[in-house]
């Protein structure tokens, strides 16, 4: 494979491919290019085999020597390698979580909501939807408690944070990988996509009407709507919505952090 030696991360020569590694300081800025030029960062060694083993292709990997050596066996013949000082890295992100170990990677083909539908088994089946979820953290953490918790599949709306956007990518601890997630076109209309498909839409949410989660036949087929940070779910989404469920507890605490009550909600409604 080609194996580029760097002293830092100016070198000219090679500006084109470094580019995908810098600015990553920049939130907005990465958050529209990296869509846009159909890449995402993966951080960190267990991640990056993650990517590689769900079939993802790096544009290019960006390691220290140490590294280097441990992803040795897993990198793809072909693939562009630069290999630089782990000072080198400092500048990049200002703080060390990716440990000297980056990869640029194509961005998979963005599934629709009835591509996702048509590959969910044809029995029990449980998906998670997300309305506006704009924490990048939230959003990687919401979807390791549903790879934990045996969920076929994600929805995120329109608005939702980018799953693949690197904090969200490393918060899940790469499960966003091999997770199969669709973007809604239509929203709330594309929750009479789900229940066309034989799911009872649950929205999680405290209102007068809503169901403490355990005290209700959890449905065949379920789809667990979850809202934005603060603001909870919209009336829209919560009209399209077959039942309003709960998390019971403490009357001084109202409420849960999302990723929080995704991961209590998702243990209470798990298959036997």
């Amino acid at each position: 494979m080609p194996l580029i030696e760097l002293d830092d991360l100016t070198d000219p020569q090679h500006a084109g491919s470094l580019r995908d590694y810098t600015a990553l300081k920049d939130v907005q800025l990465r958050a529209r290019r990296e869509p846009a030029e159909g890449l995402y960062l993966a951080e960190g060694v267990e991640v990056i085999r993650r990517a590689l083993a769900a079939g993802h292709v790096p544009r290019s990997l960006l390691l220290s020597r140490s590294r280097f050596e441990d992803l040795a066996d897993v990198l793809p013949a072909g693939a562009t390698v630069f290999v630089a000082p782990v000072a080198a890295f400092a500048d990049l992100t200002g703080v060390d979580l990716h440990r000297g170990a980056l990869a640029s990677m194509q961005r998979p083909a963005q599934r629709s909501v009835p591509d996702l539908l048509a590959s969910l088994p044809a029995g029990p089946a449980r998906l998670v939807v997300l309305e506006d979820v704009v924490d990048h953290t939230n959003v990687g953490a919401l979807f390791r408690s549903a790879a934990a918790f045996g969920v076929d599949g994600v929805v995120v709306s329109p608005r939702c944070a980018d799953p693949l956007y690197r904090r969200s990518v490393r918060v899940s601890m790469g499960t966003v990988l091999h997770l199969p997630w669709a973007r809604a076109a239509s929203w709330p209309g594309d929750l009479d996509l789900l229940r066309s498909a034989g799911f009872a839409v649950a929205a999680l949410a405290l209102t007068e009407d809503s169901v403490a989660l355990g005290s209700f036949a959890v449905p065949e087929r379920l789809a667990l709507l979850l809202g934005t940070e603060g603001d909870g779910l919209s009336r829209r989404a919560l009209s399209g919505a077959d039942l309003v469920v709960r998390i019971p507890m403490d009357p001084r605490v109202d409420s849960l952090n999302v990723a929080a009550a995704s991961a209590v909600a998702l243990w209470e409604t798990r298959r036997a």
